[in-house]
């Protein structure tokens, strides 16, 4: 399990020579070769589309944050913890934004034990709520992976075998003190089908990447904040499904709002189903969203109907999860100084100021554009992929009353 792959040895090689790639400039500082790493880094994740392949569309993924004394330090502003959690919040809005019906949840682990933040869920306002709330947690002892991923595991071995599992870790201790084994645990997780990621914020880490190596994972290490938060956002779209991984009919629902009229004498004020856990939700309501197979009503959509366990969902969300199956088509770069057009994004209007020159349909873009696009492609499928609806190899969709059934 924690041996290496084949592959020639140190001294075997010939010198690297690694500290070459570092320049200065004028002023003596490596700012410039640290901005070109990061935006090669940058265009290579941009460039690697996953193409005609399937994807985990109902994904379930658990977040683990390390919550050591590590946390504390001040290499980022205004400490490790506190610039985390901001960029979870954006995380966890980007997360369902793009995966609107899939699920998340949040997990803390510290002095040697792991404890759920939230559940699986897909009501990205609790997990907000939740990382705002550990903006003030005390942190301090060691992390445990063991414990960590023994946890997500318990719950994630029982997700239907047609929806992704996940889990990504922030991690920033150099150390993990668990109660046995890693490695055996490893086992399980690949048995289980779980792809585990990692993002640390400290160094390279031996078992972390085993740990990713083995389950299918990534794992990268940051080297600032910009870099913290491109890394998160990468895992922002939906991985590659596994080719053993099921194929399943599912059914949802799409109900629509309905408010009954206030001159109605019959209209009776209900309550929402979320008041089960949330007790901060509108009370007593005329209107809200009924389920059409048990007639259970909630307040906002998607949601799993706690009574029938239908998944509820809009059109919107739907499509937007539908998206990811058909990326753009690839942008061509050309070099800037070889490009006769004006320099100036035509998407957000400003100068372009990159090596290179992203072109898509005589459209000239900078990268962030072009990474925008591939975000939300609204207006950007050409016309081959508009009518990709008429080929039910990757997504078969059958409509009645107001229920879907649909092979993802």
């Amino acid at each position: 399990m924690d041996e290496e792959p084949e592959r020639t040895k140190r001294w075997e090689g010939g010198y690297e020579r690694t500290w070459e790639i570092l320049k200065e400039d004028e002023s003596g500082s490596l700012k410039a070769t640290i901005e070109d790493i990061l935006f090669k880094a940058k265009r290579k994740r941009l460039h690697e589309h996953h193409g005609q392949v399937r994807l985990g569309m109902m994904r379930h993924l658990y977040v683990v944050v390390d919550g050591s004394r590590t946390m504390e330090d001040q290499d980022l502003k205004p400490n490790r913890l506190t610039c985390t959690l901001k960029l979870l919040e954006y995380f966890v809005e980007e997360y369902f934004d793009q995966n609107p019906i899939s699920q998340m949840g949040l997990i803390v682990t510290k002095s040697k034990r792991a404890e759920k933040m939230t559940e699986l869920s897909g009501n990205s306002k609790k997990h907000i709520t939740a990382l705002k709330k550990a903006v003030d947690m005390n942190c301090h002892g060691e992390p445990s992976l063991y414990n960590s991923l023994n946890l997500a595991m318990q719950t994630l071995k029982h997700m239907p075998g047609h929806t992704s599992r996940e889990v990504l870790i922030v991690f920033s201790s150099l150390t993990t003190c668990d109660p046995t084994n890693i490695y055996d645990l490893i086992k399980c997780l690949k048995a289980v089908k779980i792809r585990v990621s990692i993002i640390g914020l400290s160094a390279e880490v031996r078992v972390c990447t085993v740990l990713a190596r083995e389950t299918g994972g990534t794992y990268h290490v940051i080297l600032d904040e910009c870099h913290y938060k491109e890394l998160l956002m990468h895992h922002v779209s939906p991985p590659p499904a596994s080719s053993s991984s099921e194929c399943s009919l599912i059914r949802m629902g799409f109900p629509q709002h309905t408010i009954a009229s206030l001159s109605d004498q019959d209209a009776k004020p209900s309550f929402s189903m979320a008041q089960l856990e949330n007790n901060s939700e509108p009370g007593l309501t005329l209107g809200g969203y009924f389920c059409p197979q048990c007639r259970a009503k909630y307040s906002e959509l998607p949601v799993e109907c706690k009574i029938c366990g239908l998944t509820l969902v809009s059109a919107p969300h739907l499509a937007r999860s539908y998206h990811h199956l058909f990326p753009l088509d690839a942008f061509q770069e050309m070099p800037l100084e070889e490009y006769q057009g004006e320099r100036y994004c035509q998407g957000c209007h400003g100068e372009i100021k990159d090596q290179n020159v992203s072109m898509l349909n005589c459209i000239a873009t900078c990268i962030e554009i072009q990474k925008t696009s591939r975000d939300n492609p609204i207006d950007y499928f050409s016309e081959g992929q508009k009518n990709t609806w008429g080929s039910f190899s990757h997504v078969i969709v059958f409509c009645y009353s107001q229920t879907i059934v649909a092979v993802l």
